[in-house]
């Protein structure tokens, strides 16, 4: 199958993910299900990533900061601008991918060597809304609060990282941080994080649901799709940036 036998596969699986779902009970049950397993537990190497990330950004910065005649205070600028932009975004969302990737694609693909989603479709039920739609909902939901976490977590990172190594003021530093703050920065990368979301979502799903053959096929595609879901964050990383910043 080539590349275009895919999308087109890919997009004809989105129209049946997002008809309307046939119980709503099940559906509420389903979706606070996929948020804690896709959500409450990444936040722990969310909140790990982040804090040490801006702590390095701030270091490097600091060091490559040669010259006594540009200010300290361009380290906090200069490490809120870059988690902000870039890190907290798609760093993060990278990440996610592989460990939230994986998981869709092995536990969907199991269903379905296992025959279990035949089962769904014998009893009538839409297999790809059931499990497809709570894992997108989950993610445009519960990782926006990520972002806010890895930007708060990120910054903080870069101030405890002078105060240990005391290569910069904690006043200089926080200066730095509050200089010309730029609400549409942070909406970029709201729109980054929703739509890095929504590929950890159904990348992963797809390739779980086609998936053909024994578990060896399971573990194939689950690297396949990790791999796919990062090419895919990347190509949106550049597209987004070039519409909304340049």
């Amino acid at each position: 199958m080539n590349y275009i036998e895919h999308i087109g596969k890919y997009f004809i699986m989105l129209r049946q993910v997002f008809k309307k779902p046939q119980r709503g009970r099940v559906f509420y049950e389903a979706v606070m299900r996929e948020i804690d397993e896709l959500g409450l537990k990444s936040l722990g190497i969310i909140m790990f990533i982040s804090f040490f990330i801006g702590g390095v950004i701030a270091l490097q910065t600091a060091l490559n900061i040669t010259s006594p005649f540009i200010p300290k205070y361009l380290i906090g600028f200069a490490t809120k601008r870059s988690i902000i932009l870039e890190f907290a975004p798609t760093f993060c969302s990278i990440i996610l991918a592989g460990k939230v990737g994986s998981y869709i694609t092995s536990s969907i693909g199991a269903m379905r060597v296992t025959e279990q989603i035949d089962a769904l479709e014998v009893m009538g039920i839409n297999s790809l809304n059931h499990l497809v739609f709570p894992k997108v909902i989950a993610t445009l939901f519960f990782y926006p609060f990520l972002l806010i976490l890895a930007m708060f977590l990120g910054i903080l990172g870069g101030y405890f990282a002078g105060f240990v190594s005391g290569m910069f003021s904690s006043v200089d530093y926080i200066y730095g941080v509050q200089m010309e703050f730029d609400g549409f920065l942070v909406f970029y990368a709201f729109i980054k994080t929703i739509i890095f979301a929504f590929l950890i979502a159904t990348v992963p799903s797809y390739h779980g649901y086609y998936v053909k053959g024994g578990s060896i096929a399971v573990g194939k595609a689950s690297t396949q799709s990790v791999v796919w879901t990062i090419i895919l964050i990347v190509i949106a990383n550049y597209i987004l940036t070039q519409l909304l910043l340049t």
